[in-house]
């Protein structure tokens, strides 16, 4: 039996030259040596960046990142993919598998005659009941003798990484929310207090101006002027408290806590430091950051199912055995027979030519996608970390001067008020002192919450957050 035609030849030579012809995607990933952001001082401090909420020394900001990560919606929902992942990873390679099921029936016939004449042969009758019986095991296998098995195993591996990445990439992405709303809603308790100091502040004011009003030494005027201050004062007031509420219920959400009462979630009105960052390098970044590695696994992918459109001029062979048991119950007949089957086919896709080279085509374009895409997550993460690294040293700059612009405006203030009880300043002036020391010390305030936030935010585009052991290895990857 000759079973290389002309058709196999033709083919099969079609499929060797696109192997032989088979291009790979230079990516480039190439990234500075250093940052151009000024580093912190303090590197011996920092803490490690796969837990670094832990150096802002917050026993609540931990214990708020830890529940999240156990009992948040997102974290559980990220969990669910990456199981759907894994079935869909097993599932997309048992087409390579034999591939076969086990089937049986059973025929029961009941013959009377009605017309004619009965044939009276010993061993076979034409009326009476009758019983068949019959099991079959019928296998198909296709033999991989061109490595389709290995260009769709890479395919799938790579996108089994691409969503354990995504599931990391979720779980870091969560902890960094609910650091930044904590940090968010100490800023609004903070803000909520220094309101409440101006009211207090206001309120005394006022008291001050109506008994000299009442004393003849002021105008009613002034008097009304500090109490439209104070009513504007408890009106802000007001709209931090329900601010405040709005800001820890959004933190019990986070967490999974979101029908518990917001008394469970008190929030101190203080303000931290943000920790030193690590002396890291760009290039840690292709390993550190979660959605690059993720963008090279999905390249991974693409030329690994590139390959496989290409084995598809290939010929497929597959066996196909098989046995079965009959058994035949008649009148007067009764026998069990077995058998056994092996067959082999081959296909060769001469007619598909057309459509197949469409197809790889089409997928050569989104390996080259997938390419672009890698070379843009390279350089966007590395964007995020220089841009995050510069803006962090300018609110820490920004910090220092305020602190110091703020204890000079609170003693003006003070200087001034006690000037105003005296007799020597004017309530204008003292008015326009305590003004300026409340806008320095709420840009102050502001300016630490950023801070502190930014710090979250750099350590996110740094890579922080999951633990490097959990990564796809190159070989699940790739």
């Amino acid at each position: 039996m000759r079973l290389v035609t002309p058709a196999v030849g033709t083919a099969a030579g079609l499929a060797l030259m696109l192997s032989a012809c088979a291009s790979t995607r230079d990516v480039d990933t190439r990234l500075p040596a250093a940052y151009e952001a000024p580093s912190s001082p303090a590197i011996a401090a920092a803490p490690s960046l796969e837990t670094w909420w832990t150096g802002f020394n917050d026993p609540q900001l931990t214990a708020l990142i830890t529940e999240a990560l156990a009992n948040s919606p997102d974290a559980r929902s990220a969990a669910a993919k990456l199981r759907e992942a894994r079935a869909t990873r097993s599932g997309a390679l048992t087409s390579f598998l034999p591939q076969g099921n086990p089937r049986g029936s059973i025929t029961e016939t009941d013959s009377k005659l009605v017309d004619g004449t009965a044939i009276n042969i010993p061993g076979f009758s034409s009326t009476g009941d009758s019983r068949t019986e019959t099991a079959n095991f019928d296998v198909s296998w296709e033999i991989d003798l061109f490595g389709r098995i290995f260009a769709a195993s890479r395919a799938a591996n790579a996108e089994m990484a691409a969503a354990r990445l995504d599931y990391e990439a979720a779980r870091a992405s969560l902890a960094a929310a609910v650091a930044d709303s904590y940090f968010a809603a100490r800023g609004v308790a903070i803000q909520l207090e220094d309101t409440r100091a101006t009211e207090r502040i206001q309120a005394e004011l006022y008291r001050i101006v109506d008994i000299r009003a009442q004393r003849g030494i002021s105008s009613t005027a002034d008097a009304d002027r500090v109490a439209g201050d104070l009513a504007q004062a408890r009106s802000q007031v007001a709209g931090l408290e329900a601010e405040l509420q709005a800001a820890r219920r959004n933190l019990l959400i986070l967490t999974g806590r979101g029908i518990e009462p917001i008394a469970a979630l008190p929030i101190d009105a203080e303000v931290g430091v943000a920790p030193a960052v690590p002396d890291v390098v760009p290039g840690e970044l292709l390993a550190r950051r979660p959605d690059v590695r993720r963008a090279e696994a999905m390249l991974a992918s693409a030329l690994g199912r590139l390959d496989y459109a290409k084995l598809a001029f290939f010929p497929t062979f597959k066996l196909a055995p098989g046995i079965g048991l009959q058994k035949n119950d008649q009148p007067g007949y009764s026998a069990t027979t077995q058998s056994w089957s092996i067959g082999a086919n081959v296909v060769v896709p001469v007619l598909d030519i057309p459509r197949l080279l469409s197809e790889m085509k089409a997928q050569d374009a989104r390996s080259e996608q997938a390419a672009i895409g890698y070379e843009k997550a390279v350089q966007t993460a590395f964007g995020e970390a220089e841009n995050a690294l510069v803006q962090l040293e300018s609110d820490r700059r920004r910090v220092d001067l305020l602190q110091d612009g703020e204890a000079r405006a609170r003693r003006a203030y003070e200087a001034s008020r006690k000037g105003y009880v005296a007799g020597f300043v004017d309530l204008q002036t003292t008015l326009d002192n305590e003004r300026a020391w409340r806008t320095v010390r709420t840009l102050k305030t502001a300016a630490q919450v950023q801070a502190l936030r930014r710090g979250v935010q750099t350590y996110k585009a740094l890579g922080g957050g999951w633990p490097l052991e959990n990564a796809p290895t190159n070989k699940e990857a790739r």
